[in-house]
């Protein structure tokens, strides 16, 4: 675990500066700490002659060198994987893209499936084998694909919702195949076995994780942010990924199955934004340690001994995913710029090959042999993501037409405005914002207000809104305006600061507790701060005068002449501006 800690230490930050996916970091760092990697030199295995007593003495204590004691622990990071594309497919985001989803993305995964799978009957394979390895390998990498679109800024294309369109459909796809993995191992026993100590058992378990979902998960997380703990959310958090799994793993399924289940329960409540930002760092953890042991796994003498088996595999399935992608984009009326693109990045495989062909052999479903040939290729394939990615960012961009059109819009989170805060204040802020057909999407942290306001159809959630995480996932890059209304003077701040860090152009209001924290709020980097006192005094004002005979046009001019002094008087000078700097 120490080195796993220390790898992850030094991989993350060099590949995000140098601008690459930390999985191919951790892929590679995976083989060259593995036993087919450094491991080679550690005591005990068969080093070679020449090698040096200090080099042996190092590798044993620098090297992966058991596998199986961080087997069990990287699994969690495809258990952790599955729960957050739970939380991710909502039912809104299934509505908005179900042409591209259930049509580009199921003709994508069969038609790829179906050819993948007659090229391994060709090669002498079993049905139920080649059945497993077309649709395993007709899946591709959503934990690669999607942050080389977003480091592109390649996600809100056209060719992006293409492509996450095909990525979400192989999502919602992993859970019948992990259940026809299962299917396929026992066939063996025959169909009375099959129905009663398989697909029953299988059937009970998935019925008692979503009928305890439906029952349980909204009450205790109403019960775990009532406490007001951090600690607590995110013990329920671990709670539920883990109990849901084990549910899953005791009805012969995987564990990865009912974290998915729970994912999906989690998708529509008050809570899923703050679960995903406390669920991220343990899943970016865990998932890093599974590319670990997937890179460990990397023998090179396999691929030279056996080059054009491995190269060729890897080369066929990139081949074969992307002819057919680009075929049935062209199909669909898409440009040929977008099924260029979408074929790049779809042809090469992706995790879920490792977890479906790993289940398979476990399940004797699919030859060792053949299971070990197929995770090289995969893995090789997966390396040359970046630089598919490099390509297809160079490919001729169509002009603004028709096929573009065709395209559902991105998610109309750039007309909203966020407000941090749903009391009293926070309210008439929504009202008044509705009243001018301006959406907003509302946070709070008291559960009673959120749960009452989200039953009355208020897009609102409880969180943190001073993690700039949470901010993120509640659509702050594209929001409209940022209404900080909260009584709390520190918390206020946090929220300013983490918002201005994220969005340097981002409309930013916030209600301030008196002059002094107006001013503090500004130099934060509010475009208008709104102090109580000053706003109390200002209307007294407006009533008295008006209940004294001065005529309304003229109270009004002067409240906002004053309003407007009081503004200058707060905000900072320009020379303040560049010592802040």
């Amino acid at each position: 675990m120490l080195l796993f800690l220390a790898t992850a230490g030094v991989v993350a930050p060099l590949f995000r500066r140098l601008k690459l996916s930390p999985i191919l970091g951790f892929l590679a760092a995976g083989f060259c700490l593995g036993p087919f990697g450094l491991g080679r030199f550690a005591q005990g295995a068969a080093t070679p002659s020449w090698t040096p007593a200090w080099l042996t003495s190092a590798a044993s204590y620098a090297t992966f060198d058991n596998l199986a004691e961080i087997a069990p622990l990287a699994e969690f990071g495809v258990v952790f994987l599955l729960f957050m594309i739970g939380l991710e497919l909502s039912w809104e985001r299934l509505v908005r893209l179900r042409g591209l989803v259930f049509g580009f993305g199921a003709l994508h995964v069969f038609g790829s499936a179906a050819a993948l799978a007659g090229l391994a009957l060709a090669f002498k394979q079993t049905p139920p084998a080649a059945v497993i390895l077309g649709f395993a390998l007709a899946l591709s990498s959503t934990a690669i694909v999607i942050p080389v679109l977003a480091d592109r800024k390649r996600l809100a294309t056209p060719a992006g919702r293409a492509i996450f369109s095909v990525l979400l459909f192989q999502d919602l796809m992993v859970a019948p195949l992990l259940f026809l993995i299962a299917a396929f191992g026992s066939l063996h026993g025959g169909v009375g076995t099959l129905l009663v100590y398989n697909l029953l058992p299988a059937f009970l378990g998935i019925a008692l994780v979503v009928l305890a979902g439906r029952l349980v998960l909204r009450p205790l997380f109403h019960i775990v942010a009532a406490a007001g703990s951090p600690e607590f959310f995110i013990a329920a958090c671990l709670l539920v990924v883990i109990g849901t799994g084990f549910v899953s793993a005791i009805c012969g399924l995987s564990m990865g199955l009912g974290a998915l289940v729970a994912g999906l329960l989690l998708a529509e409540t008050e809570y899923r934004r703050q679960i995903e930002v406390t669920i991220d760092p343990f899943r970016g953890l865990l998932l890093g340690l599974f590319f670990v042991s997937v890179g460990a796994n990397l023998d090179l003498e396999l691929i030279f001994s056996a080059p054009l088996r491995t190269l060729g595999l890897a080369a066929a399935m990139v081949l074969v995913k992307g002819a057919i992608t680009y075929g049935v984009a062209r199909s669909l009326r898409l440009g040929n710029a977008i099924a260029a693109e979408a074929a790049l990045m779809l042809g090469p495989g992706g995790e879920f090959a490792f977890v479906m062909v790993a289940a398979s052999i476990a399940a004797k479903a699919l030859p060792a042999d053949v299971g070990a040939d197929a995770m090289v290729g995969v893995t090789l394939s997966m390396f040359a993501i970046p630089v598919f990615g490099a390509v297809a960012s160079r490919l001729p961009r169509p002009a603004p037409d028709a096929e573009i059109a065709r395209l559902p819009a991105e998610e109309a989170s750039a007309n909203k405005a966020i407000i941090v805060g749903y009391g009293r204040v926070g309210q008439l802020v929504g009202e008044m914002l509705t009243a001018h057909r301006i959406g907003f999407l509302a946070v709070e942290t008291n559960p009673a207000l959120v749960r009452r306001f989200r039953r009355q159809g208020v897009e609102i959630f409880w969180g943190d809104a001073a993690r700039a995480g949470f901010l993120e996932r509640c659509g702050i890059g594209n929001a409209r305006a940022l209404v900080v209304t909260i009584d709390s003077p520190e918390a206020s701040e946090e929220i300013v600061a983490a918002a201005r860090a994220l969005d340097p152009e981002l409309t930013i209001v916030a209600r301030a507790r008196d002059s002094e924290h107006a001013k503090v709020l500004y130099e934060l980097g509010v475009t208008d701060a709104v102090p109580e006192t000053v706003e109390a005094s200002l209307q007294l004002s407006e009533a008295v005068l008006v209940d004294l005979g001065i005529p309304m046009g003229y109270v009004i001019a002067s409240i906002h002449a004053k309003r407007d002094e009081y503004r200058k008087r707060l905000q900072p000078t320009e020379t303040e501006k560049k010592e802040r700097r």
